[in-house]
């Protein structure tokens, strides 16, 4: 058996499933992390960027390999309504949102957190932001009128914390007015 090895997508590292490659990244849990298999991934020509992630291990071995579901973990962004916005925005569902104060503008809100976390999963990030306040966290606990960003390199995903759930909205930056100067 050799020590490391791919298997299609798949990372092997002694039988385990490290990590796996998509849109030229690899992607590896930490667990794993040596300079053996830091030179491995830079042999490989379909690798171009390695990116050490926590939970990929519990990812693969929970049965997303043999789905197919494996999926690159995006980045997520946290929005709350700034200090200065109108009190009775606050923890109200979409529907009461828009029936009084229009759909949620980017103008009202900022950004208390913008990082990685362990999963693309909306209720396990719900939960996290409950339960525990991830490092650079600068917010209260997750709660309705809360919008949860998902973005990578292909865009982004915007979901307004709901009553129950999570509604997808359109979130972006007020439209800027150009003026000309003479």
């Amino acid at each position: 058996m050799r020590g490391i090895r791919m298997e299609k997508d798949i990372i092997l590292y002694y039988g385990n499933t490290a990590g796996y490659v998509s849109g030229g990244k690899a992607v590896v849990d930490p667990l794993f992390e040596s300079q053996e298999l830091k030179d491995f991934l830079f042999r490989q020509k379909d690798v171009s960027e390695v990116k050490w992630t926590d939970g990929v291990f519990d990812r693969l071995m929970n049965g997303q390999r043999e789905n197919r579901e494996i999926t690159s973990l995006k980045n997520c962004r946290i929005w709350q309504l700034k200090p200065e916005s109108d009190i009775l925005m606050r923890f109200i569902g979409y529907d009461e949102m828009v029936e009084k104060f229009g759909e949620p503008n980017m103008r009202d809100y900022e950004a208390v957190y913008d990082g990685e976390v362990e999963t693309n999963n909306l209720e396990s990030i719900y939960a996290k932001f409950n339960m525990e306040h991830s490092e650079g966290f600068t917010g209260h606990s997750l709660s309705m009128s809360d919008v949860v960003e998902l973005y990578d390199d292909a865009g982004s995903e915007f979901h307004y914390v709901d009553r129950f759930g999570f509604k997808q909205i359109d979130f972006k930056p007020p439209a800027q007015t150009q003026t000309m100067q003479l």
